[in-house]
């Protein structure tokens, strides 16, 4: 790593009314008087009660427990390595950049992102509605911004990130417009049609149909670059196979016999397919 000390994101806004917050120890407050204190392990909790859908909204203990143990096993470390490609691609402008990661989970990608950035060109935010996701993401890397909150109302004042990456999460588009800067980049990382498909022929009857990838950007971007990341990854044990049900969605979605097979097996090879698209704000 650099000696450079890098950048702490500092223009954070309300998720009451939208106006700036200024921080005066340990809490962030806004001229209406909200405030919001910093977690004790050094997360800020910008999800208000009246916006949450549940009591314990986002990935559980843990599933977070598990989706770190996975990625922290290198396995998705491609992906990674091709999102700082785009985004080294993609930046416009003088440094430094403010990147928020948009359902940033345990923290995988942007602590990824710290080590690659040598120079210090990158202000980090994570953010995630999961309390359990921050915390675990704020314990390991305290010169990164991480926030509890939502996607579809981002605690950032309009036009002030120069990048925003969401992966494999819940895009917002007109959300994620309002929060950058004009120029400034979203990346997007979905699932390929052979993602897990060895995998996801186990745990489901029939596969579903695969979707469309050519659809057109959404409003006010424009589709600037598309790679494809194919690779092949070997799953060693039982433990780590069980990770990757529990992190994703499929747990919840494949039948009880899939299941069950799935959990008979002590290794498995599978395929790792990836979009990661770049679209430039207008």
């Amino acid at each position: 790593m650099s000696d450079l000390s890098p950048p702490l994101f500092e223009k954070l806004c309300c998720p009451l009314d939208g106006l700036p917050l200024v921080f005066e120890a340990p809490s962030w407050r806004c001229p209406s008087g909200h405030c919001f204190d910093t977690a004790s392990q050094g997360y800020i909790n910008l999800l208000p009660v009246q916006n949450k859908r549940s009591r314990d909204p986002g990935d559980s203990k843990e599933m977070v427990a598990a989706r770190r143990r996975y990625l922290e096993s290198g396995v998705y470390e491609p992906i990674a390595a091709g999102v700082w490609q785009a985004l080294m691609d993609g930046l416009e402008g003088e440094a430094p950049y403010a990147c928020l990661d948009a359902g940033c989970g345990e923290g995988y990608y942007p602590r990824y992102l710290r080590q690659q950035d040598k120079e210090g060109q990158l202000a980090l935010i994570g953010l995630d509605i999961s309390k359990w996701a921050a915390m675990a993401a704020a314990r390991s890397s305290p010169d990164i911004r991480w926030l509890v909150g939502s996607n579809a109302q981002l605690p950032v004042p309009d036009g002030s990130l120069d990048a925003l990456l969401c992966m494999f999460g819940f895009a917002v588009p007109e959300e994620f417009l309002r929060a950058l800067k004009s120029g400034g980049i979203w990346v997007q990382v979905e699932a390929g049609s052979d993602h897990l498909l060895e995998l996801r022929r186990i745990i489901y009857p029939t596969l579903k149909a695969d979707k469309d990838v050519a659809q057109e950007p959404a409003a006010g971007f424009s589709l600037e670059a598309c790679e494809r990341i194919r690779c092949e990854i070997s799953l060693t044990s039982q433990a780590q196979i069980a990770d990757l049900l529990l992190m994703t969605p499929h747990l919840f979605r494949a039948s009880a016999q899939g299941l069950e097979q799935a959990r008979q097996l002590t290794s498995l090879d599978v395929q790792v397919d990836v979009l990661v698209k770049v679209l430039r704000r207008l």
